[in-house]
């Protein structure tokens, strides 16, 4: 297969024209304050398994719109005083799974939450999170929902459930606010970016493959699904390429990166014909926060570095955190 994109040194040298909107501050602080006023309850329930190293919690919490969002919480049986927490977001189509297909963030001292994606978990992983929200015209997948308008977009509800989710663990008396990271693959890296700009809690963010950077590019060059739903929205709707644009900056990791100031460590793949690797790049040379790494996987495509890129988390995160 031939590298897809860029290669390197242009590859490392690329910098991202995503415009920024004037009022990207304000649309997600007004958001972020709208979806905390709605309020809502918390419940943490234990879930029996076969499991006798790690306990596992059936976690809900309010989100968007103070709609329940459901994850898995696994924490170590032997822990004392408050722990580092992980926070999780998943790749698309995909859903929180099972308790037990997550240990290595457990079993190596911390708290991890793995959260549903709204309306997602049937592509490869099971989810339990309905997305109660309609929309207007768009075709089968997420990425066109909704985006014809900011207000309505879906990643707008997926993004601030993200951030929700945060809300709900940090005042539990086993997390340490001081030590809260947050991770994930393809969209769940996008998500995590998205979280890292949002909230200054942060302290560590560690997006893989990210997925919804660049969107402009990555539609040029992607020779796959996701960002290909866009493409075929517009292929109809020939009217509309402005204003599916001006909703997407909105919601692009590069506009969030430059908002961004924890920690961060990327992986990207150099084959990758889903997350182009320009659009990666671009997020990562906007990304504010000067202690930042980029893991590269030179002859993978989408899947990245996966055990590889998951042994460079634990250390790099325990390095920090422990």
């Amino acid at each position: 297969m031939p590298f897809p994109d860029l290669i390197q040194p242009e590859l490392g040298a690329y910098q991202s024209q995503v415009p920024m909107p004037s009022d990207f501050t304000s649309f997600w602080e007004g958001t972020l304050s709208e979806a905390r006023s709605v309020g809502g309850a918390v419940s943490i329930v234990p879930v029996a398994t076969t499991l006798r190293l790690v306990e596992a919690f059936d976690v809900s919490f309010p989100g968007f719109g103070g709609h329940p969002v459901r994850g898995w919480l696994v924490l170590p049986a032997q822990r004392s005083g408050k722990l580092p927490l992980v926070v999780q977001y998943v790749g698309y189509g995909g859903g929180r799974g099972f308790p037990h297909e997550q240990l290595h963030w457990a079993a190596s001292g911390f708290a991890n939450f793995r959260m549903d994606t709204r309306g997602q978990g049937s592509g490869w992983s099971t989810g339990a999170t309905p997305d109660p929200v309609g929309t207007t015209p768009s075709i089968p997948g997420m990425m066109t929902k909704g985006i014809l308008d900011r207000n309505d977009y879906y990643y707008r509800r997926v993004f601030t459930d993200a951030v929700r989710a945060i809300d709900a663990l940090v005042a539990q008396d086993f997390v340490d606010a001081q030590r809260i990271a947050v991770c994930g693959g393809s969209q769940g890296g996008g998500i995590a970016l998205a979280a890292a700009g949002l909230d200054p809690r942060i302290k560590a963010v560690m997006p893989d493959v990210p997925f919804l950077c660049d969107y402009r590019r990555s539609m040029q060059k992607a020779g796959r699904d996701p960002y290909l739903e866009i493409v075929r929205f517009l292929a109809q709707h020939r009217d509309k390429r402005e204003q599916v644009f001006e909703t997407l900056n909105y919601f692009d990791g590069v506009n969030f990166a430059r908002r961004a100031s924890a920690p961060a460590l990327f992986s990207v793949a150099l084959m990758d014909d889903v997350c182009p690797p320009s659009s990666v790049y671009g997020a990562f040379n906007a990304y504010a926060g000067a202690d930042k790494r980029m893991e590269e996987y030179e002859y993978n495509n989408h899947e990245g570095g996966q055990a590889f890129q998951d042994r460079a988390q634990m250390l790099w995160l325990t390095e920090r955190f422990m």
